[in-house]
């Protein structure tokens, strides 16, 4: 982790910025654009500027819409093929992260032809160049924008694993708010949240960080907290919605580095058996886990607490620490979201448990190690909690 050569996308930000994206193209001598998308942007007509302005300036392109919220193995292949058929020369995402790591996905498999999405899975299985990559981020959570990952379900087992290397990371980032507008507030909740665990797992792992890294955490906490309720009651406040991106964006290029944790492996595998959307998946487990971790965790949830200038019962860590996750706990309740994942079924607490210990170890940097039976009291708390709270 201390030798890879990290790096940061070229950014262009600000309302309006997607319409730069043409030109930028022009310069570069690109066009047959293969344009990577989710059916729900597209109706809402969250593309049609710059539909014009590529036909203003005579730039072929192609939509593919057909993502869905977990994209599967099955999506990526239809992509590809769309890909070679038109003779594209590079890869625009346009959405939130389900396109932008199908777009990955399909640069994964145009760079290594021979290899199945199963056989990319993992670290560092593709290390050729993709084609030039652009991410347009129309959410503010995922942080896929500024990632080494790529996250898809294999359609026919429902299992959930990522590609991760770094020629996965795009080349330019969008960021304009303007794209944010139309979002429900949902979904608003739901990806802010999603932010929020990528800066928190970040920062509480803390094996591979550097101070860059941990600053980018801080700044990403601080922005959420401050935006995310603005952002949810006011889908219009450009402000609020630009510090969200600023925010996604910090948190994804921290935990790129920092990495995810137990949060992540087990919010996989509800995504993967119960279609649940990853940032609501994130905005329930994160309270949960964190106070499972225990006083691994206290000192830098205390730190968290006085970047937000939250105020605590005393000056202790574990006070501060406390006070940081209930004050998530109430920004989950405020935004409607519930606070335990009622979906789990009994039959499937092995699995989650096997499933979860398989992703997180031995590649996540966690404050605390769990086994698979660790994993299994865990899943087996949520679902005894979740049955006494219906």
């Amino acid at each position: 982790m201390y030798i890879i050569p990290w790096r940061m996308p070229k950014i262009l930000k600000g309302t309006g910025s997607i319409l730069q994206l043409p030109e930028f193209l022009k310069k570069k001598k690109l066009s047959n654009i293969l344009i990577v998308t989710g059916p729900n942007i597209y109706k809402r007509g969250l593309l049609d500027e710059l539909e014009k302005r590529l036909q203003q300036e005579n730039l072929s392109y192609y939509i593919f819409d057909d993502v869905s919220q977990n994209p599967t193995d099955t999506e990526v292949e239809r992509g590809v093929e769309i890909f070679k058929r038109e003779k594209c020369s590079c890869i625009v995402a346009v959405g939130g992260g389900s396109p932008m790591d199908c777009a990955k996905a399909i640069g994964a498999r145009i760079a290594r032809p021979k290899k199945s999405i199963r056989q990319l899975q993992g670290v560092f299985k593709v290390l050729r160049p993709i084609p030039l990559f652009i991410a347009v981020p129309t959410t503010a959570g995922t942080g896929s924008e500024t990632t080494i990952a790529a996250v898809i379900t294999e359609e026919k087992t429902h299992h959930k694993a990522a590609i991760n290397d770094l020629c996965l990371m795009p080349k330019v980032v969008i960021l304009d708010p303007k794209l944010t507008v139309a979002l429900p507030p949902s979904v608003t909740a739901a990806t802010g949240m999603d932010a929020l665990c990528h800066a928190v797992e970040a920062y509480t792992n803390d094996k591979y960080n550097t101070e860059f890294e941990r600053d980018l955490c801080r700044q990403a906490v601080k922005y959420i907290y401050d935006n995310l309720y603005t952002a949810y009651q006011d889908g219009e406040n450009l402000t609020a919605r630009q510090k969200m991106q600023q925010a996604a964006f910090y948190a994804g290029r921290a935990f790129t580095r920092g990495s995810v944790g137990y949060v992540h492996a087990i919010g996989h595998t509800l995504s993967g058996l119960y279609d649940v959307p990853h940032g609501l998946a994130m905005a329930m487990l994160l309270p949960q886990v964190m106070r499972a971790y225990g006083s691994a965790v206290h000192e830098k949830l205390a730190e968290l607490c006085d970047v937000c200038g939250i105020e605590a019962e005393d000056a202790g860590t574990q006070s501060k620490a406390e006070a940081f996750l209930q004050w998530i706990d109430k920004m989950n309740e405020k935004m409607g979201i519930p606070k335990y994942p009622d979906m789990i079924q009994k039959k499937d607490i092995s699995k989650i448990a096997r499933w979860a210990e398989k992703e997180g170890n031995p590649l996540y940097p966690v404050p605390v190690v769990w086994k698979k039976s660790e994993f299994s009291r865990f899943v087996n708390q949520l679902y005894d909690d979740s049955k006494e709270n219906i």
